[in-house]
This record gives C-alpha cells, structure tokens and sequence, in this order.
C-alpha cells in the first residue's frame, strides 16, 4: 500500500510528519507495512511515520554500532533495529530505532515480529514525532514491560531515560499504576549514558550532538575498554 501525504492543494507534504489512519485490524497492518518504511499500529489505527533525514539515520547508525558491538564483544544477545517490529501486546506493535533483546529471550524472535517484552528501547525524536515518542511511546514502553527506554532529543540535546526507580538517581518525573512498577524519567545533557539494562554499557551524551559525529570504532573501544 502506497500512502502520499499532501496538502488541501495537492502539494506533497515536506516537513517532518506523523499520520494516523483510523479502521485497520492488527491482521492488515502485517499484511500491508513495508519493510522499508516505518509503519506502527495501535489499537485499531495505523501510524505512519515520515522519512527518516540523514542526520537521523547517522546518529541511529552511530548508536547501533555501539551498542552492537559492546553486545557482541560480551555475547549478551541480540540487537535490532526498526522497522522490524516489536509488539508490546496484542493491538500494540512498535518500530523502535534500536532495541536489544537479551539471549534469554530469544525465543520470542518470530519470523514476522519480536514479541516483547525489550530490554532496551531507544528512540531518536525529529520535530515531526517528540512528543509521541517521549510521551505516548514512553508510556506504551513502560506497560509493555520494557526494562529501560532512552528518548534522545538532538534539537534539544538532552536524552530521557525511563527506567524503574531503582535505577534512577534525581528522578525529575515519576509514574506508575497499581500493580506495575514504579518508573521514573530522568533528563540528561552532559557526561555519561549509563544502562541498567544492559550492564556495562554506556555512551558520553555529548558524542550524539558533534557534527560530524565521532569514530564509531574508536568510541567502542572506550565502552568496552572501561567495562
């Protein structure tokens, strides 16, 4: 299925863009979604994200190569990257940037889809998808169980990490609902990027805003280095 996004006047739309079609069953969506492009769905409605700019791509590049790596070099499972799907439950099926399965939980790699939960999420915003991805998202990833969850901002150069309290110092946010865990979302803008779910694995915030970014190989060899 072909969707063009355009204006009252018929002028294809430019500008980052988030759309939501509305009558489509889980069945469709998996039928349908290229494999190129990232299409979610929740609940009956189809969310079709724009193209992807470079700048984007880099920095999902830069971060899979990170954490790829460091998840290879210690052979603690695997990592993937949308739009291969991840569904949180029936009805919820997301295309994270990045996430990361540990090896325990290989068994929940199907042909089609991941079934969840993730241990690790992580999702770089543009202006066309924040508030879905740090909002919405956040809060899907958190019922969906999963572990930890980075939003990373590069307009606003800050990163917010969700993650059950206990793993959380100088939480700005709290939330939580009875007989789930209690999550908090903590903001960051300098030092290091340190994950629970992931242990020993962590990325300076202040290598995602360089331009050009750094050597992705010589900042693997400082995470794996210092582990």
């Amino acid at each position: 299925m072909q969707i063009q996004v355009v204006t009252g006047e018929g002028q294809q739309i430019a500008d980052p863009f988030l759309v939501r079609l509305g009558g489509w069953t889980e069945e469709r969506y998996f039928a349908e979604a290229p494999e190129d492009r990232l299409w979610e769905f929740q609940d009956g409605e189809l969310i079709v994200h724009s193209p992807a700019t470079p700048g984007h791509q880099r920095l999902v590049g830069f971060l899979t190569f990170l954490l790829r790596g460091y998840v290879e070099e210690r052979g603690l499972g695997e990592v993937f990257n949308g739009p291969a799907v991840l569904r949180l439950r029936p009805g919820a099926d997301k295309e994270p940037d990045i996430f990361f399965l540990h090896r325990d939980r290989r068994d929940q790699v199907g042909r089609a889809r991941v079934e969840g939960p993730a241990d690790l999420v992580i999702e770089v915003t543009s202006p066309g998808t924040r508030s879905y991805d740090l909002g919405e998202k956040a809060q899907g990833y958190r019922e969906g169980g999963v572990a930890e969850y980075w939003g990373i901002d590069p307009e606003r150069r800050a990163v917010t990490i969700h993650r059950p309290s206990a793993g959380l110092g100088r939480p700005e946010l709290v939330e939580g609902r009875a007989g789930q865990p209690e999550y908090r979302a903590a903001m960051i803008q300098t030092g290091r990027l340190e994950s629970t779910a992931v242990g020993g694995f962590w990325a300076y915030v202040e290598w995602l805003w360089l331009d050009p970014l750094p050597s992705g190989p010589e900042c693997l060899r400082q995470v794996v280095g210092e582990t």
